[in-house]
């Protein structure tokens, strides 16, 4: 299953994997029933469990991406935030994860804890998401990170990274993507993009950063752009002037403050509008396409057709 989710990733044209965000509450069924309304399972290429994010308290992101994986039987890449957790607990989670067949991690440093909704948490941190990146390269080397060997040796992981898709100076973007890749990223996930400009030139450094890495493995790694569909002009508007790491282009903010005047349902047609020619867009050109919706499996759905 992992083999062929990474040949698709490495050779096929269409690539897409879809984020959820597991609930506030135990059990993830009522997102699993809903992605089985749209046939959602049926259109992408895996799915993503998310991991606290905003450090804000949601169902274990590991469990849930097993939970999803064994219904629906695609991979599913679950994301690990090194907030959370000592390498201690790391490499139990991952080690326990391998036995489940879960093998797709996507290496996160994680939202500060200052942001959560729970009273008085501490952020472990104990280094960056590299950490976790150097821990499944021990890992698929048959040892743990003391270098002890394991036994069993846990099956292939596949490691993923992400990347903020603006920065203002795009060459220090290129030299985190480069740092990833020679930890052993076998693909790097970006931030969304609103523009083909945007996408291009993330392209292009990602293939510059491949031929600068010293890891073997970065020859065969690959880009996958991020999506966040927008259909409201306040998410547009938040996203470009308070979300660090994504630009969205000032005629999109236009137009969706131009739509928003004439009504809710008129916003909701021009933003739709506007995600699918990006989204169309991305999948001609690039075909590798992560998919961020809040859960909103419907929109997902419509966006793919």
């Amino acid at each position: 299953m992992f083999e062929k989710f990474c040949d698709v990733l490495c050779l096929e044209k269409d690539f897409i994997t879809v984020e959820i965000n597991p609930p506030h509450g135990a059990s993830i069924d009522n997102l699993i029933a809903d992605i089985k309304k749209y046939d959602l399972q049926n259109k992408v290429s895996g799915f993503s469990c998310t991991d606290n994010p905003l450090a804000k308290l949601k169902m274990s992101g590991v469990l849930s991406a097993i939970k999803v994986q064994q219904e629906f039987g695609k991979p599913v890449i679950a994301t690990m935030s090194m907030r959370d957790k000592n390498k201690l607990s790391l490499q139990s989670t991952l080690l326990g994860a391998n036995d489940f067949d879960l093998r797709c991690i996507l290496a996160l440093t994680g939202d500060p804890a200052k942001f959560s909704d729970q009273p008085e948490v501490k952020g472990v941190l104990e280094r960056d998401s590299t950490l976790l990146l150097s821990i499944i390269y021990h890992l698929n080397n048959g040892v743990d990170y003391s270098n002890k060997p394991l036994n069993p040796a846990p099956k292939p992981i596949y490691p993923f990274a992400v990347s903020n898709s603006y920065a203002k100076d795009m060459k220090q973007l290129q030299k985190r993507m480069i740092k990833k890749l020679n930890y052993g990223a076998r693909a790097i996930i970006t931030q969304p993009v609103y523009d083909m400009e945007n996408a291009k030139e993330l392209l292009a450094l990602f293939e510059e950063a491949k031929e600068i890495s010293v890891r073997e493995t970065a020859k065969e790694a690959q880009l996958v752009l991020g999506q966040f569909p927008i259909v409201r002009a306040r998410t547009a508007n938040f996203i470009d002037d308070k979300v660090p790491g994504i630009s969205v282009p000032k005629p999109i903010i236009d137009e969706m403050n131009l739509a928003a005047m004439d009504g809710e349902a008129k916003e909701q047609e021009v933003g739709f509008a506007l995600s699918k020619a990006i989204f169309d867009d991305v999948m001609k050109a690039h075909g590798k396409v992560h998919l961020m919706t809040h859960n909103r499996f419907d929109l997902c759905a419509e966006l793919i057709g």
